[in-house]
């Protein structure tokens, strides 16, 4: 018996908010990458959170699921060097599973003040926060709370669809919550993209558009090249709706578009963006059921990774 690796269960156990914990990839408690759960914010430079929630899609429901899905794909990378970074993030950032955003299901019209107060929580600690939805609702109440610390944010949109279509102010809705920031002064239109886009909105607010289609004839060194021109050294926040992929890459979301990035494409884009100066982010949009073999749970988990790894790749200099 003395013989026998120790099982750590770092989701719960682990004794260091930095390293790897080596877990074999089909067992222990699947927190994202292994990460201890916590709620304990003292000396964590990031927070990883799930929203679970998909009441206002329009199409295919099942988001709320999507918390679980990334975390059961991030399983696999834990651990070992991240590629192509070459090194485990969590050498350099010590970071925390921070659960899941708790609201009272039956009561919608409450539920973006709750994601909002949960985020400032986070935020007011001072960890870097990376949300995990859930539908593309989630960014506007996340949005608000990041622009309570920072002002105004250039915002980086990976995406199939503008979500500007027409808003009030009283709709709970994930295609209008860009248009819905923009006149409110929480995203600076002027510095602001959306890459991958394949449908068309009555009005842009201003931002720029780079279609699916230009994506290819640019490639990924004109993508970025464009995307670092826009945003230029404005505080920003990136969004990542699964949907920007091809269906071929993440068949399990809620509205899925033909013509769009590949997985690739997309991780290429974000490495090299990740020296502008992001202070928060987000993955949405994932909907195992409709997934296969996990493949869009593994394209958002490989999306929230690289994310992570620039930001600890940035902050190791």
């Amino acid at each position: 018996m003395s013989d026998l690796p120790r099982q750590t269960d770092n989701a719960f156990l682990g004794e260091k908010l930095k390293s790897g914990s080596h877990e074999p990839t089909y067992a222990g408690a699947l927190s994202f990458m292994r990460r201890r759960y916590s709620r304990d914010l003292d000396g964590v430079d990031l927070a990883v959170w799930g929203i679970p929630f998909d009441a206002s899609v329009s199409n295919r429901p099942g988001a709320r699921f999507g918390p679980q899905g990334v975390r059961r794909a991030s399983a696999i990378f834990d651990g070992d060097p991240q590629y192509p970074f070459q090194a485990d993030p969590f050498e350099t950032l010590a970071c925390v599973d921070y659960g899941d955003c708790v609201f009272d299901y039956g009561r919608n019209a409450d539920i973006p003040g709750h994601i909002e107060a949960q985020a400032r929580t986070i935020l007011d600690a001072g960890a870097h926060l990376f949300s995990i939805g859930g539908d593309h609702f989630v960014t506007y109440p996340l949005l608000k709370a990041h622009v309570a610390k920072h002002g105004p944010l250039a915002l980086v949109q990976f995406d199939a669809h503008q979500d500007t279509w027409d808003d009030k102010g009283d709709r709970i809705d994930h295609g209008t919550f860009v248009g819905r920031a923009v006149r409110e002064g929480l995203i600076d239109p002027d510095k602001s993209i959306q890459i991958g886009i394949r449908t068309h909105a009555p009005e842009t607010c201003g931002l720029e558009i780079l279609y699916g289609e230009e994506v290819e004839l640019l490639g990924v060194n004109g993508v970025v090249e464009l995307i670092k021109d826009r945003v230029g050294d404005a505080k920003a926040y990136m969004t990542f709706d699964i949907d920007c992929l091809d269906p071929a890459f993440a068949p399990g979301t809620g509205t899925p578009v033909a013509g769009g990035l590949t997985t690739r494409e997309a991780m290429m884009i974000l490495r090299r963006i990740g020296d502008l100066d992001f202070v928060g982010g987000d993955v949405v949009e994932v909907a195992p059921a409709y997934d296969h073999a996990d493949i869009t749970s593994i394209a958002g988990a490989s999306v929230a990774m690289t994310y992570i790894c620039a930001l600890a790749e940035k902050r190791a200099g």
